[in-house]
C-alpha cells in the first residue's frame, strides 16, 4: 500500500489514525497504546514491563506496521554478545578489505524482547545508539535511520537468570507502560478478533516514516509557558525529597522527557499549549522508573508509581497558582 505523502494533515488527525489503527489488534488498551504513540512521535524509547501474554510485543509489531517503518526484533538471550545487536567489521577475502555488517539495530523501530535476559555488557551496548541514533565500531560511526525507536520488553515474574537494567540505563527510555489483563469484553473481543483474521500481518500503515519525523519537529512548537516549566521542575524535584521511600530522584533527563511528552500529548489533543493535565497524566509512566526506592519503601508495599502519584498531588499546579 502507497501512503498518502501529505503533511498538511493536523497532527491530532493523524496521530488518532495511528492508535486507531494499532486498536484493529490491541483491544481495550487505549491508554497503553495512546501512550506509546506519544512516545514514539516524542522522539523517546519505550519500556513496557508486563508478564507474558498481554501483548507486550504486538503493541511494538503493530507500531512498527501503522508508519511504515523498518522493524528489527531481537530476542535478549544470556549469550548475545553486544555485536550481535550492533554488527561487526567482517573480512572480504575477495577484496582484502574489512566491511561494516550492520546489526539489528540499524532500523527505525527496534523491539528487543526479554532485554533483562541478556548480560550487563549487551545491555550496555545499546546505550550509545539509544543516546546519540548511532554506532561506533573500531572508531567508525554509522548512523541509524531515522525516525528510531527502541522498545524494550521486560517480564517482571520469572527473575531467575535475567539482569536488571542498570539505572543508567533505565534512565534512557522516555517512559515505561504495563498493559495489564483486559476487561471480559475486550478479551471477547480478542478472541473474535482471531477468528476474522485480524493480526498484526493484516495492518495497513497509515503514515509514512519520515512523515514521523516532520510530526515530531512539529510539536517541538507547542507552547510551554514559564509557568509551565517551573511546574514540571516542581514535580521532578519533588522525587528527590521523599528520603523516607526514595533513595535517588528523576535527574533532569526526566524533566526534558516529561516536557517533550507533554508537548506531544498536548498536540495529539489539538491544542498549541501545555497543561497541568498533560503533565499529571505523564507524570507516573515518564517518572517512576527513574525513581530509585530506598528498603523502607520495599517493607511499606510503597511502589515508584505510588511516590509520583503523591508527588503530583502535592506540588500546587498552576492552576492553584493562580486561584483558577
Amino acid at each position: 500500500m502507497t501512503v498518502s505523502p501529505d503533511r498538511t494533515i493536523p497532527f491530532s488527525i493523524a496521530f488518532e489514525d495511528v492508535v486507531a489503527n494499532i486498536e484493529q489488534v490491541i483491544r481495550g488498551k487505549r491508554a497503553a497504546v495512546e501512550l506509546a504513540v506519544v512516545c514514539l512521535f516524542a522522539e523517546g524509547h519505550l519500556l513496557v514491563e508486563d508478564v507474558p501474554g498481554l501483548g507486550k510485543t504486538t503493541l511494538a509489531r503493530c507500531l512498527a506496521a501503522s508508519v511504515n517503518a523498518g522493524c528489527h526484533r531481537v530476542q535478549f538471550t544470556p549469550d548475545l554478545l553486544p555485536a550481535d545487536i550492533t554488527g561487526t567489521n567482517v573480512f572480504n577475502q575477495r577484496t582484502g578489505e574489512f566491511r561494516f555488517r550492520p546489526g539489528p539495530v540499524f532500523a527505525n523501530l527496534v523491539i528487543g524482547d526479554e532485554i533483562n535476559r541478556a548480560s550487563p555488557k549487551t545491555q550496555s551496548a545499546l546505550l550509545e545508539v539509544m543516546e546519540e541514533r548511532h554506532v561506533t565500531v573500531d572508531g567508525t560511526r554509522y548512523p541509524v535511520p531515522l525516525p528510531y525507536m527502541v522498545i524494550a520488553t521486560q517480564n517482571p515474574v520469572d527473575m531467575d537468570g535475567t539482569y536488571a537494567l542498570p539505572e543508567a540505563q533505565l534512565d534512557r527510555f522516555l517512559m515505561r507502560l504495563r498493559i495489564g489483563y483486559p476487561t471480559l469484553d475486550a478479551e471477547l473481543e480478542i478472541l473474535e478478533g482471531r477468528q476474522v483474521g485480524r493480526r498484526v500481518e493484516d495492518l495497513r500503515p497509515v503514515m509514512r516514516a519520515e512523515d514521523v519525523v516532520t510530526h515530531a519537529e512539529r510539536t517541538l512548537g507547542i507552547h510551554v509557558a514559564p509557568e509551565m516549566r517551573r511546574y514540571i521542575v516542581r514535580v521532578v524535584a519533588a522525587t528527590r525529597t521523599r528520603h523516607d521511600v526514595v533513595r535517588l530522584g528523576a535527574s533532569p533527563r526526566g524533566s526534558v522527557a516529561l516536557l517533550r511528552a507533554a508537548q506531544v500529548r498536548a498536540a495529539s489533543a489539538g491544542r498549541t499549549f501545555v497543561t497541568p493535565d498533560d503533565v499529571q497524566i505523564l507524570a507516573g509512566p515518564v517518572l517512576a522508573h527513574r525513581l530509585v526506592l530506598s528498603p523502607e519503601a520495599e517493607l511499606r508495599r510503597v511502589s515508584a508509581e505510588d511516590v509520583v502519584a503523591e508527588v503530583v498531588d502535592s506540588v500546587p499546579s498552576p492552576r492553584r497558582l493562580v486561584g483558577a
